[in-house]
C-alpha cells in the first residue's frame, strides 16, 4: 500500500506574522505621511496669516499717511507741528501727524484729527486722539496692529533727497516726501517699504 501525503491549504504562522509586519509598517509610514502634509498645512497657513496681516498693517498706514495734512495741533497753549517724528534711544520710531476727515461731517468737530504710531513691547500702536486740537492730559485710544515686532524704524524724505531720522527739519515744508518705514520682526526678517506723500 501506498500512503500519499496531502499538505493542508493556508499560511503558516510566520507568513501571517510576515503579513501583519508589512501591514502595520505601511499604516506607519501613511500615519507619519498624512501628519507631515498637516504639519506643512498648518505652518503655511500661519504663514499666510502673517504676511496677509503685514499687508493690511501696511496698507492702513500708507492710507492714514496719505490724509496727512499740514494743520498744526494745539495741545493747551502749546502748539505741535502738523508732523512730529522721532526715534528713541533704541532706535523705535514714533511718529504724530494730523489726518484729513471725511468731507461731508454732521459733527463740527469731527473734521479731522491726529494720529500717531509708536512702537510698544513688541507691537506697533497706532492712537487716535478725536480732533485736531486738545486739552493737555487729554487720553488717545490706542489700538494694537501688529505684534511680533523687534523694531521699527521711520525715515523721511528732505527736499535735497536726505532721509532724516526726525521731522519737521528747518527749511523743510510741513510734511516729508515720503517715508521709509523699516520692520525688524522678532524671527529676526526684516521689511521695508518707501511710501511716496507728495
Amino acid at each position: 500500500m501506498k500512503m500519499r501525503l496531502e499538505r493542508a491549504c493556508g499560511f503558516t504562522l510566520v507568513e501571517v506574522l510576515l503579513a501583519v509586519a508589512i501591514v502595520a509598517l505601511i499604516a506607519l509610514l501613511g500615519y507619519r505621511a498624512v501628519a507631515a502634509l498637516s504639519d506643512s498645512e498648518t505652518k503655511l497657513a500661519a504663514e499666510a496669516t502673517r504676511w496677509r496681516t503685514l499687508d493690511l498693517f501696511f496698507a492702513r498706514l500708507e492710507g492714514d499717511l496719505r490724509q496727512a495734512v499740514p494743520r498744526p495741533a494745539r495741545l493747551s497753549e502749546a502748539r505741535e507741528p502738523a508732523w512730529a517724528g522721532a526715534a528713541d534711544a533704541a532706535g523705535n520710531s514714533a511718529l504724530a501727524f494730523s489726518r484729513a476727515g471725511p468731507e461731508f461731517t454732521l459733527e463740527p468737530r469731527s473734521a479731522g484729527q491726529r494720529l500717531a504710531y509708536r512702537y510698544r513691547d513688541g507691537a506697533v500702536e497706532v492712537l487716535y486722539w478725536a480732533s485736531y486740537d486738545r486739552p493737555r492730559g487729554a487720553l488717545p485710544t490706542a489700538y494694537t496692529l501688529l505684534d511680533g515686532v523687534a523694531r521699527f524704524q521711520l525715515a523721511y524724505l528732505a527736499r535735497d533727497g536726505a532721509w532724516a531720522d526726525a521731522w519737521p527739519r528747518a527749511g523743510e515744508s510741513e510734511l516729508p516726501r515720503a517715508i521709509r518705514v523699516r520692520l525688524t520682526l522678532a524671527s529676526g526678517e526684516a521689511i521695508e517699504r518707501w511710501l511716496a506723500l507728495r
